[in-house]
């Protein structure tokens, strides 16, 4: 039987060194596989490249890695929620590929489908295409690296001539991954809107690491159930249904007088 587990996040990630690309899952908060993470912080692993939908908040998520200044490189579709990273960004300290949601999810699947690039029509006639997007500040208000100009062509779909921008696939060294349930083998099975990015996470990582809150044996998973194979899955360790999970931000109402 092949047993991906490990018995714990902190041998699970003790073989990411400095320097290392990761691809980690998550939407705002949802999904955050914050016990790796957590465990790469306590490991001291620095000058990260990152690629995630977002990079967390200030004191949560991939946050904690910033804050501790461990990230030189971020991929990521959307930043708003971060102080420190608007602080890190303009101050040259950290580089930036921005990148379209859509555009960033299928560039992972690309990568773990071993496809090595592709055409979309997003970002055409915008600096996605044309380049020139800040990626890195050089701390004085100048731009020290922008984007490069991207390959545009014209392509007959349905019968109209429309351009695309061909976008190239992302694989990285390591995933990082939260799951609510996974078996021995690495199958593993996400919880409503966790599932997210992570699935596509794990199969850009050369090596996937997956967070569970629940451990099982194999065959205990019904096979229509699994959402992502154990092929993509590497490491396993199991983190407990008691995990901490935040909310990226709260919004309630006042209750109805008398209610």
């Amino acid at each position: 039987m092949i047993d991906k587990t490990v018995g714990s996040a902190a041998e699970a990630v003790a073989d990411i060194s400095d320097g290392a690309s990761l691809a980690v899952g998550g939407f705002g908060l949802s999904g955050n596989p914050i016990a790796l993470i957590e465990a790469l912080l306590a490991q001291g692993t620095s000058d990260l490249s990152i690629v995630s939908n977002n990079c967390g908040v200030d004191d949560w998520g991939l946050g904690v890695l910033l804050n501790a200044k461990r990230i030189r490189k971020m991929t990521s579709s959307y930043v708003g929620e971060n102080k420190e990273f608007e602080r890190q960004f303009l101050s040259g300290e950290l580089e930036l590929e921005l990148t379209p949601q859509g555009t960033l999810a299928e560039k992972l699947r690309a990568g773990g489908s071993g496809i090595a690039a592709f055409y979309t029509q997003t970002g055409v006639g915008t600096q996605v295409s044309e380049g020139g997007l800040p990626r890195k500040y050089d701390g004085q208000g100048g731009i020290a690296v922008a984007s490069p100009k991207k390959d545009v062509r014209t392509f007959d779909l349905a019968g109209e001539p429309r351009e695309f921008v061909l976008e190239e696939a992302i694989v990285t060294d390591y995933a990082l991954v939260h799951a609510a349930k996974g078996d021995r083998h690495g199958n593993l099975v996400f919880n409503k809107s966790a599932r997210n990015f992570n699935p596509l996470a794990a199969m850009a990582g050369r090596v996937c690491i997956a967070q569970v809150e629940e451990l099982v044996e194999p065959g205990e998973l019904d096979p229509d159930s699994i959402h992502l194979p154990g092929i993509y899955v590497h490491r396993i360790v199991e983190v407990g249904t008691g995990i901490e999970k935040r909310i990226e931000r709260r919004t309630v109402t006042a209750a109805p007088e008398g209610a």
